[in-house]
């Protein structure tokens, strides 16, 4: 079981930066597929960005390619997004997420309490 706390969430402006940290807890986060996820207002939940267990493999949403990087840090069980290019419609609370299948795949089992990033224009 591995326990997931968000930070680095904040209000910037558009065209801004911003890298959340995800760290978490247990012996064996190394083994875990990790991903951020978030959740606009009114919209349904979506997978932003994926890295499997030796950071070789990574998948990231179209609507943030050339913009967002997943990273991690298997030493100091940590997951990281750097955001940059923010837009207005990246505004929504980020959810790191932890699984011990594939990185591709949409079943997550653990999660963290979220952060917010709001962007404004």
């Amino acid at each position: 079981q591995v326990q997931l706390v968000e930070s680095g969430g904040g209000l910037v402006q558009a065209g801004g930066s911003l890298r959340l940290s995800c760290a978490a807890s247990g012996r064996t986060f190394r083994t875990y597929a990790m991903a951020w996820f978030r959740q606009g207002p009114g919209t349904d939940r979506e997978l932003v960005a994926a890295i499997n267990w030796s950071a070789d493999n990574t998948y990231y949403a179209e609507s943030v390619k050339g913009r967002f990087t997943i990273s991690r840090d298997n030493y100091g069980n940590t997951v990281y997004l750097q955001m940059n290019s923010l837009k207005p419609e990246d505004t929504a609370v980020y959810y790191c997420a932890a699984q011990r299948g594939s990185y591709l795949s949409d079943h997550y089992d653990y999660w963290g309490q979220g952060t917010q990033v709001t962007v404004s224009s």
